[in-house]
């Protein structure tokens, strides 16, 4: 019978009180629960304070580069589809080095669960303004203010007819762990947006200002509705809405493509000699 002491417990890098500790425990939580073994989850991440959330917990690793994450997270699901693959990474990370490829997992419905630790800012790097910072929000790169509109990355992932679009709040461990659960259980792609604040570079979206504005959704809201669901992903500033926004079933990529369909690439026998022969019509 797992529990959290399965997933051991590490000294961090992380700033006193910074938002990424209610993801980590929120993240051991979802796997205590779900009873996923370690040695069966792959944890990829890229750079970033967020990405350095699978140095700790026990299980397997890809730290990758700046963006790079989801093609990583990506081939080792069709490598072996009998994995769990949770990307874990930040904003920056994912929406800017990384959001050529977030479209096109999606546009995939690569079976990966997708966490992102959403700050607004970059803190690693000392407090750019990030794809997701607010107009205005005043930074010693952006002194005047930024100037570029946001990127919306619910509405996004919605538009590209995502299987499950989700967001939750770092300081509300049981709601997001059963985000995460339900992302894990979904068939194809699941992104989950996290709301995580930054206690060094973003005084103004601090755990109070995400904590009046949040909401859950109620059980009166209906997921699979498109067209709602797009008008939820666009409440912001006043009004936040905090957990299953969008979802369907259209099938994963593993399920479609014929050459996974009967086992996992990994378990397949490779004939060196065909190998070979492809090889040659390169020389």
């Amino acid at each position: 019978m797992l529990d959290l002491n399965t997933y051991g417990t590490f000294e961090t890098a992380w700033c006193p009180g910074c938002g990424n500790f209610g993801i980590l425990d929120a993240v051991k939580d979802a796997l205590v629960k779900l009873q996923l073994d370690p040695h069966n989850i792959v944890l990829v991440s890229g750079i970033g304070q967020a990405a350095k959330l699978p140095h700790y917990l026990f299980g397997n690793v890809f730290n990758g580069l700046h963006g790079r994450a989801i093609p990583a997270a990506t081939g080792i699901k069709l490598a072996n589809r009998n994995l769990a693959v949770v990307v874990t990474s930040g904003d920056g990370d994912i929406y800017g080095e990384g959001g050529n490829h977030l479209i096109h997992a999606i546009r995939r419905n690569i079976d990966i669960t997708v966490i992102v630790h959403n700050n607004q800012v970059y803190a690693l790097t000392k407090g750019q303004a990030s794809p997701t910072s607010d107009l205005g929000f005043v930074t010693k790169v952006q002194p005047g203010g930024v100037i570029d509109a946001p990127v919306a990355p619910l509405t996004l992932a919605i538009a590209l007819d995502a299987g499950f679009v989700a967001r939750g709040f770092a300081a509300d461990k049981e709601h997001l762990s059963s985000m995460i659960q339900q992302g894990l259980r979904h068939k194809g792609f699941a992104l989950i947006d996290v709301l995580q604040w930054c206690v060094t570079f973003n005084k103004k979206n601090n755990f109070l200002w995400y904590k009046q504005r949040s909401y859950k959704l109620g059980p009166d809201y209906d997921p699979h509705d498109k067209v709602k669901a797009f008008e939820k992903s666009l409440e912001w500033n006043d009004k936040i809405p905090i957990g299953i926004i969008y979802k369907n079933s259209r099938p994963a990529y593993e399920d479609a493509c014929g050459l996974m369909k009967e086992k996992p690439l990994v378990e397949q026998e490779i004939n060196p000699e065909g190998v070979r022969a492809i090889l040659r019509e390169f020389i």
